[in-house]
């Protein structure tokens, strides 16, 4: 315990500018993990063909390369709790587990890497993962080597089993340095704010290219919607501090899991673009539904997620069953998405561009998920539109002098 407290009081004398100042993540990550769809199934012997194994990887890292997921911008495949070794070697590095990794994690990387791929790695800011794997407390600087060495991209740090809300804040600040320290690029992923009472965001923006904030998404509509009511309650702090360099993470994209509807598969998609989250697919893509894989495919929603200027969509409007967020784009443009909560009966929804607080004189709007056209309106010319139960509509308002034309896909 001494070694550890000296090394924290070291660190808290670490000056501001050795944050994570790493040019990354200009625009939210995007990727594929495991964890919502396969958890911490470790049992290869009973279930080979789902269990958290470096095949499961290669197969993901396969289809995200030559699926078409790798063209719309997924690009890491990121490990989360369970690839480890209960146990560190003898020099305290962390290993793979043997048996379900036995290339080992550098030959991992370096295969994701051949695909054209970036390969994430997880962790725990405490002295165990959340499900009793080693964790990182006392190991920073070795772990962060190892992971350079390994040729690790992406770095999701949890924060089970922590040594309280001193000592875990200065636990990132620390990764944050080591990460930097050894020289490779690396996507940092927190955890921080979820486990930190009265989090202070600007801090962890300061630190962190993605700040994950709530609790794990479920496969559930209805948790869906407590993920994203909880984002939406902090909208305005999130907006001061979201943007290049740093984006929320409102956790998973569900889409093609068990329990959406395409209906509610098109609505998480699309919120999680305008609020500008990183967009981490969590589902088994060699079971796709071709009408699921459409939604995550999107080329004209994607955009709206990784659009240069990496603002944050607000909810403005918030009555009966339809909720409304904007988004301002580069070059004049703005996204919308209307949500209907009620999963009753589609509903006619009525609004114009100056109700939605655009200000230029005529914009030519676009239907996202239709690739349509839906004509050119002044700031005052009622747009209306149909939302089924449970769905969206997301449009795009470009100005007219800087209308683009946009491929269908």
């Amino acid at each position: 315990m001494r070694i550890v407290l000296l090394f924290v009081s070291i660190s808290l004398a670490v000056p501001a500018g050795y944050s994570l100042d790493n040019g990354l993540a200009r625009t939210p990550p995007m990727g594929w993990n495991p964890w919502e769809r396969f958890r911490c199934n470790v049992d290869c012997d009973k279930d080979p063909h789902n269990c958290i194994s470096e095949q499961l990887f290669i197969q993901m890292a396969d289809i995200v390369a030559a699926g078409g997921y790798k063209d719309a911008g997924y690009e890491y495949i990121n490990l989360d709790d369970c690839w480890m070794s209960r146990e560190r070697d003898a020099q305290g590095r962390l290993q793979p587990d043997p048996k379900r990794f036995p290339s080992g994690i550098k030959n991992l990387a370096d295969y994701v890497h051949a695909k054209g791929l970036k390969l994430g790695i997880y962790q725990d800011m405490g002295t165990e993962t959340c499900d009793g794997f080693p964790g990182i407390w006392g190991h920073i600087e070795t772990d962060a080597q190892t992971y350079a060495e390994w040729g690790v991209d992406y770095v999701k740090m949890d924060g089970c089993h922590n040594l309280g809300p001193t000592l875990f804040p200065e636990g990132f600040i620390n990764m944050s340095r080591a990460l930097n320290a050894t020289g490779r690029p690396f996507i940092f992923s927190c955890e921080w704010g979820l486990y930190q009472p009265n989090p202070n965001y600007t801090d962890i923006a300061r630190h962190c290219n993605t700040m994950r904030n709530y609790l794990d998404i479920q496969d559930s509509w209805v948790e869906m919607l407590s993920v994203l009511d909880w984002y939406v309650s902090k909208q305005d702090d999130f907006y001061k501090v979201n943007g290049p360099g740093s984006f929320i993470d409102m956790d998973f994209l569900v889409v093609g899991d068990f329990s959406l509807s395409f209906e509610q598969a098109q609505s998480q998609m699309a919120l999680w673009s305008i609020m500008s989250s990183q967009l981490i697919m969590s589902s088994d893509l060699r079971k796709m539904d071709p009408k699921m894989k459409e939604i995550l495919l999107n080329y004209e929603v994607i955009a709206v997620n990784q659009d240069q200027l990496g603002k944050m969509g607000r909810r403005i409007y918030n009555r009966g069953s339809f909720q409304v967020w904007t988004k301002e784009l580069d070059k004049g443009c703005y996204a919308t998405v209307i949500l209907r909560r009620a999963t009753n009966m589609p509903q006619n929804f009525t609004t114009s561009m100056k109700g939605l607080g655009f200000s230029g004189s005529a914009y030519s709007v676009r239907d996202l998920f239709k690739h349509r056209d839906l004509g050119v309106l002044g700031p005052t010319d009622p747009l209306s539109v149909t939302v089924n139960p449970g769905g969206v509509v997301m449009i795009k308002a470009s100005p007219m002098e800087t209308k683009r034309h946009f491929k269908v896909y």
